[in-house]
């Protein structure tokens, strides 16, 4: 019987400095493309002001790595000066009900970051979010139903809106835990796959928990999947006294914690030899592959693995 959780979707790296951010994520071998940011007049005739959470994405084949951070009303501080606003669009009837949304997940958004900067976000693709929407259900895992939303894209025709359709389970102490519908294919030519770093996939993500609680972890991670976890990823358990083993050197500030992500890379001599040119320490994983640490990553350490 096929999964109705294949793959990671995307991790959601939380921010203090999205500029600073971007930096990092460009030495780091990606190809960053501006951020968006949503806009809103306050009063008829005004400019529209940023305001809610400016994001980005360093877009992979199947998946996507996000830069995130909360945008207070009118300021952009901590934004690249060009980062993309986006003034609202929407029926005055449904306008309160859309800032109440942006608003409230700004307040998350900055509740994260000041817990810690690094990954807060962990997001499953799915080719049958409905289905998982189901059986999550029936397993006992609360979540909000599935939600449409329209993201604007840059086309060769212009912008177009593409709708995306997600989950959130509810209560997840280490953040947004959700599924996601596969992303559409006829987006797919508008994004950014020419990394430098020559990364091509999101593979897996690190989950570090409280010694004596990875069995109640295990449990409610098996019920998220639908199935055993497994070496295979896409989400790796280890607890904190054994995340030495795995992570040298690593040290969460806080638990649960999604610690660090690995994303796919064809050529690691590739990948080694842009982060030495850059300036940036790699440390060796448990399992030999190289990583950048987390002191040296905003709070979110990148392992690469070559496939």
């Amino acid at each position: 019987m096929p999964h109705d959780i294949t793959r990671l979707h995307h991790v959601g790296h939380v921010v203090g400095d999205m500029a600073q951010a971007m930096a990092l994520y460009q030495r780091l071998g990606f190809h960053v493309p501006p951020p968006s940011v949503p806009a809103l007049a306050h009063r008829e005739g005004a400019a529209p002001e940023p305001f809610g959470a400016a994001n980005t994405h360093a877009d992979l084949s199947r998946s996507f790595v996000e830069l995130v951070t909360p945008v207070r009303p009118g300021n952009t501080a901590g934004l690249p000066s060009d980062a993309r606003i986006v003034p609202l669009q929407a029926p005055p009837e449904k306008l309160p009900m859309l800032l109440s949304r942006i608003e409230a997940t700004s307040a998350q958004l900055g509740g994260w970051r000041d817990r810690f900067e690094g990954l807060h976000i962990l997001m499953f693709s799915s080719p049958d979010v409905e289905g998982a929407a189901d059986r999550l259900a029936a397993a006992g895992v609360g979540h909000g139903g599935v939600n449409t939303v329209g993201r604007p894209v840059e086309t060769p025709d212009g912008v177009r809106t593409e709708p995306v359709r997600y989950l959130e389970i509810d209560g997840a102490p280490e953040g947004r835990i959700g599924v996601v519908a596969d992303l559409d294919p006829d987006f797919q030519p508008t994004r950014h796959l020419d990394h430098p770093n020559g990364a091509q996939d999101l593979v897996e993500a690190v989950l570090c928990v409280p010694d004596g609680q990875l069995p109640l972890v295990r449990e409610r991670y098996e019920r998220y999947l639908g199935r055993p976890i497994s070496a295979e990823g896409p989400v790796t358990l280890v607890t904190k006294a054994d995340l030495a083993d795995l992570l040298p050197g690593e040290d969460p500030p806080a638990l649960p914690a999604l610690v660090a992500c690995t994303v796919a890379v064809p050529d690691i001599a590739r990948v080694r030899a842009l982060l030495a040119e850059n300036g940036l320490p790699v440390r060796e994983t448990g399992r030999g592959e190289p990583f950048v640490p987390a002191e040296a990553a905003l709070g979110a350490a990148l392992i690469f693995r070559e496939t």
